[in-house]
């Protein structure tokens, strides 16, 4: 199914920087990371005022119930966005997002980790930005992933999305100090991507449909912070220990790979004029002849989703 406009729906993202379950791994250590999940607390949604402040935007942020709803508006005027007021190394943070209806191609609506305050040139990053369209077209998902300022590379997936696993990055060695690994604060925003949201710029941000109202809800902050000044942990080991050791379940795993199978847009594994050689750790096998040489899906059906035959796993670590 495709993401429409106006739905709201929940994205959960995990950052784990140190996986303890290595590849191949045995049925009984599985079950023995499996039980380490269970014990972790579940997660409770926290007000704006518990766990966020404001970016930008003054006005064009507004709380709603309590401060457990967020509006988030993009005008002629401005933008709007807020922050964590923590950074994490790693942890569960999601959120149930509203998208604006109707009209909105050129309007960008991120939620994606970041500390390009603190490692200027240096950064790391963990992107969700929701991608709007034309009257009648779905909103797009593009992912992507930057690491120790690598922003020269980009690890682009652009998705039509439901509700599933859609993307996992694991620490290999081939990335080196181009995986994220820095404390992260969480981020979410909304502003005019005219020049190349959609179509590639082709279609603008027409103001007439504005205001342009992204709405979130149930916020979760679940993660193990750091002290602002000597960027110590600031959570017990044995938490540490179980947030590292989550994995997906086995169909978990099987569903992200038909969901990248028959919705992946764009991949950067396949994209062969900006990468002749592609990145260490894509997987590229026959199934590359189903895109683009710029890595877009060959075969779309009528509403801009991919159409393909069968193929084998996800095409990367991603």
């Amino acid at each position: 199914m495709a993401m429409a406009a106006s739905r709201c729906f929940l994205l959960l993202l995990l950052l784990l920087l140190s996986p303890l379950l290595e590849p191949g791994a045995g049925e009984e250590e599985q079950e023995a990371v499996l039980a380490m999940a269970a014990r972790l607390p579940r997660p409770a949604a926290v007000s704006f005022r518990e766990g966020y402040t404001q970016l930008f935007g003054d006005s064009n942020l507004a709380l709603h119930g309590h401060g457990k709803r967020v509006r988030i508006s993009l005008d002629e005027r401005t933008g709007a966005g807020f922050a964590s007021q923590d950074a994490y190394l790693h942890g569960f943070f999601s959120a149930s997002i509203k998208l604006p209806a109707d009209y909105a191609a050129g309007v960008v609506v991120a939620f994606y980790m970041s500390n390009g305050d603190v490692y200027e040139k240096t950064h790391d990053e963990l992107d969700f930005e929701f991608l709007g369209n034309i009257k009648g077209r779905e909103w797009r998902v593009q992912t992507n992933v930057y690491g120790n300022g690598s922003t020269s590379v980009g690890r682009e997936e652009r998705f039509y999305i439901d509700e599933t696993p859609i993307r996992e990055v694991q620490r290999t060695k081939s990335m080196g100090v181009q995986f994220p690994s820095k404390p992260m604060s969480l981020y979410a925003t909304i502003w005019d991507g005219s020049s190349w949201a959609t179509s590639g710029g082709r279609y603008k941000v027409n103001y007439k449909y504005a205001p342009f109202v992204a709405e979130f809800s149930e916020l979760m902050l679940h993660g193990c912070t750091i002290d602002t000044l000597t960027h110590a942990p600031m959570c017990a080991p044995d938490i540490a220990s179980i947030h590292n050791a989550v994995a997906m379940s086995g169909r978990q795993r099987s569903a992200m790979e038909r969901f990248r199978t028959k919705y992946m847009t764009y991949g950067y594994c396949y994209d062969r004029l900006r990468y002749p050689t592609p990145l260490s750790e894509c997987n590229v096998g026959p199934e590359a002849e189903l895109f683009l040489p710029t890595g877009e899906a060959r075969s779309m059906d009528r509403h801009g989703r991919a159409r393909r035959h069968r193929r084998g796993p996800a095409d990367s670590a991603f």
